[in-house]
């Protein structure tokens, strides 16, 4: 069996996490030595954003962890323990986490990452109102600009499409303008259509 197949099984076609049934994927959780069951479980799109940190955590959506934390399965523990070290300023999570108990080397793996040893703020790339932006989207300038470097300067007002995020540092993105590709402070910008 594989182990899509058995992980379909062992959650009932839920998510392990929030019971959901909609958007399920294998979601590896680590550091893991190897892919097995034992270090997987089948979660649901909207869970996976918010463990990844991809999303803005929804504080009402990770009460499931209630139920969660009873759980035998390791990976499910180590998933459920990280979430509710985000989330340790709400009284719900703190008493779950007093709860929960693992065992020494189920708590070592949740603390490997060193997730829990951060808040549970998500830094999201946002235009100048506060819009969360995304890979492909389309901006437009909302100040002219010089590219260092170049002639060009990029009027206000431009169009900028098929942005690309810079993924270590939430202030800026890619964009192309007039075939240079650049990069542009998402202070300077607003996302089409907000």
């Amino acid at each position: 069996m594989s182990t899509v197949d058995t992980l379909k099984s062992r959650s009932n076609n839920a998510c392990e996490l929030c019971k959901s049934a909609d958007s399920l994927n294998v979601y590896e959780v680590a550091p893991q030595a190897q892919n097995s069951t034992d270090n997987t479980i089948y979660i649901c799109s909207k869970c996976e954003a918010q463990i990844e940190k991809r999303e803005e955590l929804d504080n009402a959506h990770w009460h499931c962890l209630t139920e969660t934390i009873w759980s035998e399965v390791p990976a499910i523990q180590v998933a459920a323990w990280r979430m509710l070290n985000r989330l340790r300023t709400e009284s719900w999570a703190a008493d779950n986490l007093d709860m929960l108990y693992l065992d020494e080397d189920t708590l070592a793996w949740a603390k490997a990452t060193g997730d829990h040893e951060n808040d549970g703020a998500v830094e999201l790339h946002k235009d100048s109102n506060g819009n969360i932006l995304k890979n492909g989207d389309t901006v437009v300038l909302t100040k002219s600009l010089d590219v260092k470097g170049s002639t060009l300067n990029a009027k206000m007002g431009t169009v900028v499409k098929n942005i690309r995020l810079v993924e270590d540092n939430i202030e800026q993105i890619e964009g192309k303008i007039e075939g240079q590709t650049i990069v542009i402070l998402t202070k300077y910008l607003r996302k089409q259509g907000s």
